[in-house]
């Protein structure tokens, strides 16, 4: 089971805006070409190897074109999936069917891609005690989605969006004077308003992070686009006092390297702005 689950207004909410930019004022091919009586069986057609993602999702598409569709599942989201493998069968009104077939496909290649690519990346570092985490770096508009298919890659969610966690960065510390500065303005707002979020703080290098030491008021330490011999020496100078974080440009080569200097988390903007679509069909059968 995964921590993740969107609430299921946010998922309504996205089919039908995405129906409506498909569709408009109606799907003229299959209104000329096709009985709106008739029914027809489909099939979900795995064309590469990684995570599969969106099922889910797809259930509450299919069901949103025609809540009378039969549905038989062969995998679940989260599992591992290889070329030639049939997803699941769906069997719906034909005019629902292609309605639905875009929808369906451009969810499940972009969460399946990322939930592969999380994957990966977990596959670098699984033996080691170290949680990948995704970030802000989403698409637009499906950034629930592609959150959702980091968890089912094994990722783990950071921030949802600017509301739910204090970030203090480079910009933040630039425009308020120093980092002591930022961290203390931050502790001040969440004593004026009454509210206890999570902060991270930014260092981009030691005597930033002395700063922060010498301040305290965080929860967790980003070291950025540190070099290694630097991460591991200020992972050792926190000793445990706060979760420490890497951060910058960590790619498949970089991430066990990053982990072994034992921070605690390593955020990889990469799991969702840089993963590569799982290709796959849906054709329908009968």
């Amino acid at each position: 089971m995964h921590a993740y689950h969107p609430e299921p207004n946010q998922i309504q909410d996205f089919i039908t805006r995405c129906l409506k930019e498909d569709i408009d004022t109606g799907d003229v091919t299959t209104l000329a070409c096709i009985d709106p009586l008739s029914r027809s069986t489909g099939k979900l057609l795995v064309k590469d190897v990684g995570i599969i993602a969106g099922l889910e999702l797809v259930e509450a598409i299919f069901k949103h074109v025609d809540p009378a569709v039969e549905l038989e599942w062969f995998n679940k989201d989260g599992d591992a999936v290889h070329e030639g493998d049939i997803a699941f069968h769906v069997q719906c009104s034909t005019h629902a069917l292609l309605q639905a077939e875009r929808l369906v496909l451009n969810s499940m290649q972009r969460m399946s891609g990322i939930a592969t690519l999380t994957n990966r990346f977990l596959f670098e570092v699984e033996d080691l005690p170290v949680k990948l985490l995704d970030t802000r770096k989403t698409t637009p508009g499906i950034r629930f989605l592609e959150k959702w298919a980091v968890e089912m890659g094994g990722g783990h969610n950071y921030r949802f969006g600017l509301y739910d966690w204090f970030m203090i960065k480079d910009n933040h510390i630039t425009a308020c004077g120093t980092v002591s500065d930022a961290i203390e303005r931050v502790a001040a707002y969440q004593k004026a308003k009454g509210i206890a979020l999570n902060v991270t703080v930014e260092v981009k290098n030691l005597m930033e992070l002395f700063e922060v030491l010498d301040t305290g008021n965080v929860t967790r330490i980003m070291f950025d686009n540190f070099e290694l011999p630097l991460l591991k020496e200020g992972v050792r100078l926190v000793n445990k006092r706060f979760e420490t974080e890497a951060s910058g440009g960590v790619h498949l080569g970089s991430v066990r390297k990053i982990a072994l200097t034992g921070v605690d988390y390593i955020s990889i903007g990469a799991l969702t702005h840089s993963a590569q679509a799982l290709d796959m069909s849906l054709k329908i059968i009968d």
